[in-house]
């Protein structure tokens, strides 16, 4: 490996997408030999491992009473400039645009000359909701568009960053596809479905459901995520069969998810489990894994679930026909719940098919999707900006 580089990676400590795939993306990077410092309000949700090159800086938030909010991202531009004179990052990677680029470009400012260069990752949302938002638009494009590198990782959410933020024309904007720790996520040497049947009944589930094929679910239950639409299609699949539900993960859709259960009488067949970084003792075991999004620009949660040999049934949008192909699962149109319901049917009701995109997933997972590769291109787009610095170019 070439010199070793000192690099900052901002990120989001919760379970969503952003935050995974940044977490994980600094674990690599230290394994490889660099010094990695990540940069987050909390602890990651997925812990850091104990390595020589790997730190982690909280970011102080103020909770003065004469600030009407919390000034994150002024709070989180102060941290970088102090990291980076204490560790002369060479390099800060920061994860979702909103407000992350603003504070790393505020940060250079303060640092000048001593500045390290700026890579940012859109992620989704912060395209597609937060940063498309008109009372955000202009200062998230100034932002993003003063990055020494941008990526994304789908090509769906790259013609939506140029659409939806109106950035320049011409800007490079490279897609570098999330990856999974398929060494975490693995397939059960034979899934068991009884592994559910403790869990279920701690939760008063039906005692007739012991047994019965588990549909399994991680998100941030967001109003994006349509959880509610998983409880529609769990009551339409009992219709035909005893079946279970289980919810990871928590958010402001939850209560709701919950009442809708109720509603359909469903609710002793749900289980939600909260949000729990060790899911993967259940995912590898489920039958098949729901994403009923109105918006994923990729999908980490259903690579996740290809990663365990486990068939992703979900709704045809965004960047997820460029993760989920027919081989390893079943896209249908965006919020038609009967066809959901049937696709999630027709994998569950048949073993052998069940079983064949199982395996297909595993190796569709391990021939596009493994960390090592997506790290080595992490490298080469680190070294051109730096080598683009050091010649001057901007």
């Amino acid at each position: 490996m070439s010199e070793a580089l000192s690099i900052g990676i901002v990120c989001f400590p919760s379970l969503g997408g952003s935050g995974i795939v940044a977490t994980e993306l600094g674990v690599g990077l230290s394994r490889r030999g660099h010094r990695v410092h990540v940069i987050a309000s909390a602890p990651p949700s997925r812990t850091l491992p104990a390595q020589e090159r790997l730190f982690f800086h909280e970011v102080a938030l103020s909770s003065d009473p004469v600030l009407e909010h919390s000034p994150y991202a002024l709070t989180l531009a102060a941290s970088l400039v102090d990291v980076v004179n204490a560790h002369r990052l060479d390099l800060i990677h920061v994860h979702y645009a909103v407000p992350h680029s603003t504070s790393a470009y505020l940060a250079r400012q303060i640092l000048a000359a001593a500045a390290p260069r700026i890579v940012t990752t859109l992620h989704g949302t912060d395209v597609t909701h937060v940063g498309s938002d008109p009372s955000l638009r202009a200062v998230t494009r100034f932002a993003v568009a003063q990055s020494d590198g941008i990526t994304v990782p789908s090509e769906f959410l790259r013609q939506a960053a140029f659409r939806m933020l109106d950035l320049p024309a011409g800007l490079p904007i490279e897609v570098i596809p999330n990856f999974v720790d398929t060494e975490h996520f693995t397939p059960a040497p034979e899934r068991d479905r009884s592994r559910f049947d403790e869990v279920f009944a701690a939760a008063d589930g039906e005692a007739a459901d012991q047994g019965s094929p588990v549909l399994f679910h991680v998100s941030s239950f967001r109003a994006v995520k349509r959880v509610t639409d998983l409880i529609d299609v769990l009551a339409g699949v009992r219709q035909h069969l005893p079946a279970r539900l289980m919810l990871v993960g928590d958010g402001p859709e939850r209560a709701r998810s919950m009442q809708r259960a109720r509603e359909l009488d469903v609710a002793k067949s749900v289980c939600h489990v909260g949000a729990r970084a060790d899911f993967v003792d259940f995912l590898k075991h489920a039958d098949a894994f729901l994403l009923s999004s109105e918006s994923e620009s990729f999908g980490v949660a259903a690579l996740e679930a290809l990663s365990c040999g486990v068939p992703v049934v979900a709704y045809r949008v965004g960047g997820l026909p460029e993760v989920v192909t027919p081989e390893v699962g079943r896209l249908v149109e965006p919020y038609d719940i009967a066809a959901l319901t049937a696709a999630t049917l027709d994998v569950i009701t048949h073993a052998e098919r069940r079983e064949a995109l199982g395996r297909a997933a595993r190796a569709h997972v391990e021939s596009r999707f493994r960390c090592e590769p997506t790290l080595l291109r992490y490298e080469a787009l680190y070294r051109r900006v730096l080598s683009a610095a050091r010649k001057g170019v901007t």
